[in-house]
Formats: C-alpha cells, structure tokens, sequence
C-alpha cells in the first residue's frame, strides 16, 4: 500500500476506535476481537520496507521499541476502561479521561519514536504504523475481554410487593 493510504487507513481506524470507545458499549467476550488487529497486520508485514535495509540494526530496535511501546499503552489502555454491569446482566464498556490520557501518550511516544529515527535517519514505513496499532488494538481488547470475563455479576434484591 501506499504511505498516503496508510495514513487514511490508519486515520479512520484510530477515528473509529476512538468513537467507539468514549461511549458506552455492550462488551461481547465471545466475538472475534482478535480479526480486525489481525487484518491491519498482515496489511503491514506485506511490506518489504518495514524494516530499513541500509540501516536494519537501527530500524529494528525501532520497531521493537515501538511494539513494546505499543504493548504497555494498550495494557494500560485496557485498564482505563471503565467495566459494569447493566441491568440485564451483560457487561457494558465506556472509555474514561484516562483512556484519552493514553491515547495522547501514545501518540507522544509514537512521535518521539518517529523522531528519534528520523535523526539517526532512519527510514521508516507507515506500515509500521498500522502494525503497532495493530497491536494496541489486540493488546486492549484481551485486556478488557479478561477483566470482562472475570467481573463479578452484581446482584439486585428483587423486591416485589
């Protein structure tokens, strides 16, 4: 794909994700949560620039950096979540301020990162974008899904007359 591409593929991800995780969502631990980080990345390892050829040692701890990057914010992500139950049972989700604290974070380091290869002139594929959100995305949902699964049911006194 191409690097404008990316972007929009990239940009209309985080705008749908972000939507969707400030209001409040009905949390299915059932569904194929892992299919769409899945598919954003097999889109990005297709790509034989993901790694810089000239500087590959570099380009390498870059990406490492960033996937690891990637995988604390989406634990931390995860966490932000506020989890309940709602009347009928079913566990519902909404993300909170601090679900967008670790956004803006993320976008923070991913910038720092980008910087930081771009001084030691390092290429650097928008596929490597679209991997680490890749990552994030599965990295949050298992997240969520395991503290999902592991609430516990608040009961209600029936109380009829």
């Amino acid at each position: 794909m191409t690097g404008l591409v990316n972007v929009l593929v990239i940009i209309a991800v985080i705008a749908l994700v972000v939507r969707r995780q400030l209001s409040a969502q009905r949390v299915d631990t059932d569904r194929r949560f892992w299919l769409l980080p899945l598919v954003l990345a097999v889109l990005a390892l297709r790509d034989p620039k993901l790694i810089d050829q000239a500087h590959q040692g570099l380009s390498i701890a870059l990406l490492a950096a960033s996937v690891l990057a990637v995988l604390a914010m989406g634990c931390v992500w995860g966490w932000t979540v506020r989890l309940w139950h709602g009347p009928d049972g079913a566990v519902w989700a909404q993300g909170t301020k601090a679900t967008v604290a670790a956004w803006v974070g993320m976008i923070a380091i991913r910038l720092g990162l980008f910087g930081l290869g771009a001084a030691l002139h390092v290429h650097q594929s928008g596929n490597a974008l679209l991997l680490g959100l890749a990552v994030l995305l599965l990295v949050r949902a298992v997240v969520v899904n395991w503290r999902a699964r592991s609430l516990e049911p608040s009961y209600r006194a029936d109380v009829t007359g």
